[in-house]
Formats: structure tokens, sequence, C-alpha cells
């Protein structure tokens, strides 16, 4: 009989020590506060854009090397990288608008030649 008291003590124990824990991290939980947000999903339609006028500058002192590169956008952005690209490897570079949708990079410390260069990237957001 003994034996059997021990058990139900240990069982009684164990389920007060359970539920003791389980408001303890309930009590955790609820202390959390979360602030206000706004969180959703839509879809919309990515259009590209035109790139005109593409004029490229030769460094002066070594015209093996480009100093810039210009071009105008077909609509406004604000946000505008150029890639210079030989085929393995894209040099991208920040543009700075010039006046409306003409942008110029400056390319002075770009990784590719005027040899190598195979493409012009643009990149650009509104």
């Amino acid at each position: 009989m003994n034996k059997l008291m021990n058990y139900r003590y240990r069982i009684i124990t164990l389920l007060v020590l359970a539920v003791v824990l389980s408001a303890a991290t309930y009590g955790f939980a609820a202390a959390n506060t979360v602030p206000n947000g706004v969180a959703g999903e839509g879809e919309g339609v990515i259009s590209g854009y035109t790139v005109t006028n593409v004029n490229y500058l030769l460094d002066s002192s070594d015209p093996t090397s480009f100093a810039s590169v210009s071009f105008d956008l077909g609509a406004a952005a604000n946000d505008v990288y150029a890639g210079l690209g030989n085929g393995t490897i894209i040099y991208w570079i920040d543009c700075s608008n010039t006046a409306g949708t003409a942008w110029s990079c400056d390319l002075s410390a770009s990784t590719v030649s005027v040899r190598a260069a195979t493409s012009l990237h643009v990149s650009s957001a509104e």
C-alpha cells in the first residue's frame, strides 16, 4: 500500500508541476506586445523602360577605358544603375539624374575595358 501511495504522490506532484509551468509560460507569452502593422500581398504589371540616346565617353588619358555613359529613359525613374558587361562579369554603377529622364553614370572605376565590353545593362525603378 505504501508503494501505491508513493506512486500517487509522484503522479500528483508531476501534474501540479506541469500546471505551474504551463501557467508561468502562459503568463510570459501573454506579456508580449506586438505593435500594429500593415501587411498584404498584391500584384501589378512591371513594364520595361526604353533606353535611348546611349553615349559612351572614353577616358581622355586612356582611351582603352570608359569615363562615363549617358542615356535617356522613356519614363521618370528614382533609382537607376548601369552595368557594363564583358561576357563574364557585369560592372554595376549607380547613375545620376542630369535632367528629366536623362541619366549619367561614372565608369572611371570600371574593370571592363572598351575592347572587352559586350553589353550595357540598365536597371531602373520608379
